[in-house]
């Protein structure tokens, strides 16, 4: 089968469409001849090895796993003899442990825990955009911020991938929904349905006057200070993302410190855990037509490394989806 390799870290130029053995699947994965995959940070920040201390995981010198890709959507092919939930023909969408990324290619071998069915309302490009952004905003949201119906939430980057999920599923919970965006993208995060919006560049939420309940950022580009001034008294701000090592190390030394001081809490969430369950919540939303994917572009398998380049530019508005 072809796939996406790459044998030494660097920039997109280091992945390579090879031809590599078809997996097998042991007796608890499903074989799914994929459709579609689509591209995170984690598949960047994994081929670059950024931070350094990614090596670590995944070897120091060159990588241990050549392959990228953790969202795929496709259809079953093959099951393993203990295999219960899905049969050959299923059209499925799942995601695959970020310690194992592999889906940036023409077949994957998942656990069946690591599946969903597809729901019929969404095309495969649209169900592999969904697993580890939408993932990221529902923990983030339900799991740390504990969300409520009626709280003001902002989101602090709501026009790429993980935001566009963290607007929808916030209005799920019943909140009342800010985004910050820059100008070009305020009638999109508009349009999957924001209550009100911010244009970061005509505007600085932490100095305008305004305080919410739950500040959900999927870029970190302030500092504690600044995010605790835009919080109520009891307000929560959970940081997803950074854009610098300096803020990184900030939140992750001083953040649980100033947390204590006083009732406002500003926490860094753990690496998205895949789960089965959450991707079923997800499901639901998506079929009930409360959450929509937004794919900003899509391209071939054979141009991947383009698609790579072009998620980099942190100018995505959505998700890149790789069709496969």
């Amino acid at each position: 089968m072809k796939a996406i390799v790459f044998t030494e870290y660097g920039s997109a130029d280091v992945l390579q469409l090879k031809d590599v053995e078809k997996p097998v699947p042991k007796d608890n994965e499903v074989l799914v001849k994929i459709h579609a995959a689509s591209a995170n940070p984690a598949d960047w920040r994994t081929m670059k090895a950024e931070p350094f201390l990614a090596r670590l995981t995944n070897g120091f010198f060159k990588p241990n796993n050549p392959h990228l890709g953790s969202d795929f959507a496709g259809r079953v092919e093959a099951v393993g003899s203990n295999v219960k939930q899905f049969k050959v023909g299923d059209a499925v969408f799942g995601s695959t442990a970020l310690n194992a990324l592999r889906s940036f290619a023409e077949y994957v071998c998942a656990s069946e825990t690591e599946l969903v069915l597809k729901p019929a309302n969404l095309s495969y490009e649209q169900a592999a955009a969904v697993p580890l952004a939408a993932f990221t905003a529902l923990q983030g949201l339900r799991d740390v911020g504990k969300i409520q119906a009626g709280q003001k939430v902002l989101v602090n980057g709501a026009s790429g991938g993980v935001g566009t999920f963290a607007v929808q599923i916030a209005k799920s919970f019943g909140a009342e929904v800010t985004g910050v965006s820059s100008t070009r993208n305020l009638d999109m995060v508009r349009s999957v349905g924001a209550d009100h919006v911010i244009d970061y560049t005509q505007t600085d939420f932490t100095q305008n006057g305004q305080h919410y309940d739950l500040i959900f950022c999927a870029v970190g580009n302030h500092s504690i200070t600044s995010y605790k001034r835009a919080l109520k008294p009891q307000g929560m701000c959970v940081i997803a993302g950074f854009t610098s090592l300096r803020l990184t190390f900030e939140f992750m030394i001083a953040g649980p410190f100033r947390s204590k001081a006083d009732g406002q809490r500003v926490k860094l969430m753990d690496t998205a855990k895949a789960n089965q369950p959450d991707l079923e919540f997800l499901k639901g939303l998506l079929e009930s037509g409360k959450i929509v994917p937004v794919i900003d572009r899509s391209y071939p398998l054979s141009q991947t490394a383009e698609a790579m380049r072009y998620l980099e530019t942190s100018r995505a508005r959505g998700k890149v989806v790789i069709a496969v």
